[in-house]
């Protein structure tokens, strides 16, 4: 997926042109099952799968950290991010684009068998799209907020997503959608947002998603 929105290359005083883009189960932490949605959640689908889901565990090669998901602000992005959990399709996948003070990306499953810069890196997906949820009143991309990378259409959420590393409430639009927040395990992420990266802000050593696993408010 080319991805080409204000925020894929970065800020520079304002944002230029860039390149973010973008299996139900029982509650609680599940084991990778197969396969993966072939398309997004119906709403109804997607109050089922948030139903059982309140957290996602991320361990990376860097350290683990948890992300609180807000079904109650993006129900469809966020059942869509629980859904492909729990089917795998994340592990394995490293974060593909680290600009430090801006965002850490990840997300496209082209990095599993290719950790260094290869063409269509950052463009790939899950097969489907789905529409953006503008972010709901009351939330904004504050530090360690968790949205729905895209390329500035309305259909196009998949399975990338960036944690904000600063607050950039006066740096993006709000054309990304907002669906967790990390809540433990933040020094994780100021780790991530330090790494060396190529002048493409491809992290020169590969962090890697090893598993996510979603856990339910019990």
């Amino acid at each position: 997926m080319n991805l080409t929105g204000p925020i894929r290359r970065g800020l520079a005083g304002v944002l230029l042109g860039a390149t973010l883009a973008a299996c139900s189960a029982a509650a609680g932490p599940t084991p990778s099952v197969g396969p993966c949605p072939s398309a997004a959640p119906t709403a109804d689908q997607a109050t089922t799968i948030n139903a059982g889901a309140a957290r996602a565990v991320v361990t990376t090669s860097l350290g683990s950290f948890t992300i609180e998901l807000y079904p109650q602000a993006a129900p469809i992005a966020a059942a869509n991010f629980v859904a492909l959990a729990r089917c795998g399709f994340y592990d394995g996948i490293s974060f593909h684009r680290v600009i430090a003070g801006f965002v850490a990306q990840a997300g496209d499953p082209g990095t599993k068998t290719n950790r260094g810069a290869f063409v269509g890196l950052g463009r790939g997906g899950p097969g489907y799209t789905f529409a953006i949820e503008p972010p709901a009143a009351g939330y904004g991309y504050d530090q360690y907020v968790v949205a729905m990378a895209n390329n500035g259409h309305p259909d196009s959420n998949d399975s990338q997503f960036f944690i904000d590393l600063v607050d950039l409430n006066n740096g993006l639009d709000r054309a990304y959608t907002i669906f967790g927040k990390v809540v433990d395990g933040t020094a994780v992420i100021d780790t991530i947002g330090a790494v060396a990266t190529t002048p493409d802000d491809l992290p020169v050593e590969p962090i890697i998603i090893n598993s996510v696993a979603i856990e339910s408010a019990g």
